[in-house]
């Protein structure tokens, strides 16, 4: 059985994310959609003593735009970022094992394009630091034609995917009838019941940029994600 996802890349995403991506023999990044303001694409929320706090990425008003044509043309934003990121995780267990990593990735480079920014947190996080071994695609290898939901599942069949995992976010807009006429099987994927993990500046909270995880717990990380169900499986 061949898993396939699809998902427009995001901003240094949350757990789930990668959770989804660790699910996937094949995971395609889906780019060549409409750009969405206030989004998840060019932002994500860390915590701080005060609370959840966002850091955005900013890409311009325009809305008239693919999110791989997004471009990215103030720099300033990447030393901002870093120095949030380190005043708020600085004293994580952590932060010193990937600090390299992620100035590399803020410092080492200046970013043009928010796709091929995403693309590449998103690729190196999951191979360098999670370990997973999850092939990466891009839709614009596909050469689709659709639209919507008849562009999703061309581009379904087109990976030759016989199971199709999504978001819970998705069946406001696909129909699994389709999917079933096509002799691809559809899962939702399911969020709940993620353990907590020591995390700073209570209360807990869930759904932050998986950089709180990483300067948390290192290592351990992919347990929290998704080897917990193995455990889980075993007790029963």
């Amino acid at each position: 059985m061949k898993n396939v996802v699809i998902l427009q890349s995001n901003y240094i995403p949350w757990k789930g994310y990668f959770d989804l991506i660790c699910d996937a023999d094949l995971f395609i990044f889906y780019d060549d959609l409409q750009f969405t303001k206030n989004d998840w694409r060019n932002r994500n929320k860390i915590k701080t003593p005060r609370g959840l706090e966002w850091i955005t990425i900013p890409v311009g008003t325009d809305s008239n735009r693919l999110i791989c044509e997004v471009q990215i043309k103030d720099y300033s934003w990447q030393a901002k970022h870093w120095k949030t990121i380190q005043q708020h995780y600085g004293k994580s267990p952590y932060f010193a094992s990937y600090r390299d990593f992620f100035e590399d990735i803020y410092l080492g480079q200046k970013w043009t394009n928010l796709s091929v920014l995403n693309q590449t947190l998103i690729r190196s996080i999951s191979s360098e630091i999670l370990n997973i071994k999850t092939e990466f695609r891009d839709s614009r290898d596909y050469n689709l034609s659709g639209l919507k939901l008849e562009r999703l599942l061309e581009l379904v069949t087109k990976a030759e995917a016989d199971r199709y995992i999504s978001g819970p976010a998705a069946k406001d807009y696909i129909d699994p009838s389709r999917f079933a006429e096509a002799n691809i099987e559809l899962i939702w994927k399911d969020y709940s019941g993620y353990p907590e993990y020591p995390q700073r500046f209570s209360p807990f909270e869930h759904g932050v940029s998986i950089l709180d995880l990483i300067f948390n717990v290192g290592s351990d990380a992919p347990w929290y994600i998704w080897e917990w169900r193995k455990s889980e499986t075993q007790s029963i």
